[in-house]
């Protein structure tokens, strides 16, 4: 088994290590590094893994390194532990807006990097991943990384780190778009009579069965919303607000707005 370092131990980290921790990774090949005392014996209870607040030797003898520190330290981090790495192992980033140039240019042009965009619902194990690797990552590496987010969620490989950029738009903000939606929902409901309990309720498992039968159904969301909307009813009245208020145009803005930001942040961190 791989030997398996995290650089930084937040929330993040933690579902990914206890992801993997859920799907039979031995918690003997895992160490995660953290600043403070009781932040490494949090890592050490919950798990059973390995906790230091060491980077350089927590990568000495590591074969895949997940940076899972914020993109404004990143650069320091990086460099501190660059000349500590194995020549062989793959270096893993889920900070968004850090490009694999920058972290080509502080790790050196030797080394196989992949970024990977994780989402939140990861701590659920719900999660989906998109992923990047540059030409120095093997199909050994990309296998071992497939492991690690497949023990949270979905997963997938990009052709190019643009697309990243689409990914951050699309799932790594998605949840907070759905978040808001059943915020409005819920308070809506409200609105109308129901109880904040059941407005919740109501809203919450609606959305849940709504995203299972889109994930396991042969059909096309807008299939699925076809067979829902009868002609001249409740649902086809509302969809028909959605439309004259222009709800698409609202979400392809939000959308490529988010895609722009993350690369206004790539290049924010690339000095």
């Amino acid at each position: 088994m791989s030997s398996i370092v995290f650089i930084g131990g937040g929330n993040m980290a933690s579902c990914i290590v206890g992801g993997m921790i859920a799907r039979g990774f031995e918690a003997k090949d895992i160490t995660a590094t953290a600043p403070s005392e009781s932040s490494q014996e949090k890592l050490k209870s919950r798990f059973g893994i390995s906790a230091t607040d060491d980077n350089r030797s927590a990568v000495t003898h590591a074969d895949i390194v997940v940076l899972a520190v914020k993109p404004q330290i990143m650069r320091k981090v990086v460099m501190d532990l660059a000349s500590a790495l194995k020549a062989d192992a793959v270096v893993v980033s889920v900070a968004a807006g850090i490009s694999i140039n920058s972290l080509q240019l502080w790790l050196g042009n030797s080394t196989a990097i992949v970024r990977a965009m994780p989402n939140t619902p990861s701590l659920i194990l719900s999660g989906a991943t998109g992923l990047f690797a540059n030409e120095l990552t093997s199909q050994s590496h990309k296998d071992s990384v497939d492991q690690i987010f497949n023990a949270v969620g979905y997963c997938c490989w990009v052709e190019s780190e643009e697309q990243i950029n689409a990914v951050i738009a699309v799932s790594g903000s998605g949840p907070a778009y759905f978040f808001r939606i059943l915020e409005i929902m819920q308070a809506v409901g409200q609105e109308l009579g129901l109880s904040e309990e059941i407005a919740r309720e109501l809203v919450s498992q609606t959305a849940l069965g709504a995203s299972h039968m889109a994930k396991v159904s042969d059909s096309s969301p807008a299939q699925l919303r076809q067979q829902v909307t009868s002609p001249g009813g409740t649902t086809e009245r509302a969809l028909s607000t959605f439309q004259q208020d222009g709800l698409e145009a609202i979400f392809r803005r939000a959308m490529t707005s988010a895609s722009q930001r993350a690369e206004e942040m790539s290049k924010d961190f690339s000095d």
